[in-house]
């Protein structure tokens, strides 16, 4: 597993088997083949389910009524938010014949691009970008025409998929003209049941993190969540077991706003988002030890056995995670029983356990990693605790 490290242009997150072990769910519609290649590369195990999809509102008279009072009167500042978005409203613009229009009036106005794709939007149509914040964030955009007096100013906003109420209120409340430009919006993805299980696997432990590339699809998964009556578990997994991982501080409002831990790129880009993973999974989430003369890496579904990744099903992976607790201590097989997938009954929970210990051996390959205890129960051989 670390001889590939010996490569001066390998690093810890770009190794090919940096992920391999853990299971990470993938709720991106937009890219999600892409980033799923830039996970399973590294070894992941990747569970798809998409949680949105996104509605072109072309059509939508709320998006012809925005272009057409941007063209009443100058617009002082537009704000970009999105490629796609931008580009989508451009797109628009030329099927109602007012794209030659729209972009001569633009082109006396302040851009502000949100980020670098939103700036490759404004450059593409033929405009000149007048700003870009540092972080990427509306948050920042709004701060910078806040120090600024805003009475009297038109602002147009191009959204995002959804509403953005906080931004657009405190740019009124400071006495500017807003226009809100509806460019797309976002819905949930027609067939709900990868994302409903996907909670249920989050839940449950079966995966290692979930990661989201938009704030909308982070709502759609607590939607499914509450829907199925697991919103408060999918919230205590994101913070106990499974890491909640997004591409950047927009995406991960929404969690944050309910007290969930985050981990994030310093850039919001997809290749980064899967370095972060790939760095911090292995950080956090391995469990190193020595048992019976064997070096032991256990981590997600899998564990490494001197050098040699072996993956696990769920009951013998959780059997070896409780032992590994305390290492060369003797756990009961009554406590063991506890950790078992499905809850088995009093009745057949001691075959269960024994059944268990019998595929995890089986799985390890060397003999002695795990020992059986007589009418105790089983310990890893780490040292002797004959207490």
């Amino acid at each position: 597993m670390t001889a590939l490290l010996e490569d001066p242009l390998v690093t810890p997150e770009t190794a090919p088997d940096a992920l391999a072990g853990f299971t990470i769910g993938v709720t991106a519609t937009r890219r999600r083949e892409e980033f799923s290649a830039l996970l399973e590369r590294r070894g992941a195990r990747v569970v798809q389910a998409p949680a949105i999809r996104v509605v072109p509102l072309a059509e939508d008279t709320g998006l012809l009524a925005a272009t057409r009072a941007c063209l009443e009167a100058p617009v002082d500042y537009v704000v970009i938010t999105t490629g796609v978005g931008f580009r989508g409203w451009m797109a628009a613009a030329e099927g109602w014949g007012l794209s030659t229009d729209i972009a001569a009036h633009f082109g006396d106005s302040r851009l502000l691009a949100r980020g670098p794709k939103a700036r490759g939007a404004v450059r593409a149509a033929g405009l000149t970008d007048y700003w870009t914040p540092a972080t990427e964030s509306c948050e920042e955009v709004k701060q910078y025409l806040l120090a600024r007096d805003l009475r009297g100013l038109r602002i147009a906003v191009q959204l995002h998929g959804e509403p953005l109420t906080g931004f657009v209120e405190s740019l009124r409340d400071a006495g500017a003209e807003v226009i809100e430009a509806p460019v797309y919006r976002w819905l949930p993805y027609r067939d709900t049941s990868p994302l409903r299980r996907l909670v249920t696997q989050a839940v449950s432990g079966s995966v290692d993190a979930v990661a989201f590339t938009s704030a909308p699809a982070v709502i759609a998964m607590l939607n499914a969540a509450r829907a199925d009556g697991l919103e408060e578990a999918l919230l205590a997994a994101f913070n106990t077991d499974v890491v909640a991982a997004c591409v950047g501080s927009v995406t991960s409002g929404p969690l944050a706003a309910r007290g969930v831990r985050v981990i994030q790129p310093d850039r919001p880009r997809l290749g980064a988002l899967a370095r972060t993973l790939a760095r911090h999974l292995p950080e956090s989430s391995v469990t190193r030890l020595s048992a019976g003369g064997h070096e032991l890496e256990i981590r997600g579904h899998a564990v490494v056995v001197d050098g040699d990744l072996k993956p696990l099903p769920p009951a013998p992976m959780a059997v070896l995670k409780r032992l590994a607790e305390r290492p060369g201590h003797v756990v009961a097989r009554s406590e063991l029983r506890t950790v078992l997938p499905g809850g088995p009954s009093r009745d057949s929970a001691e075959h269960a356990v024994e059944m268990a210990i019998t595929r995890l051996r089986r799985a390890l390959g060397p003999g002695g990693i795990v020992e059986t205890v007589v009418k105790r129960g089983y310990r890893l051989a780490c040292g002797r605790d004959d207490r």
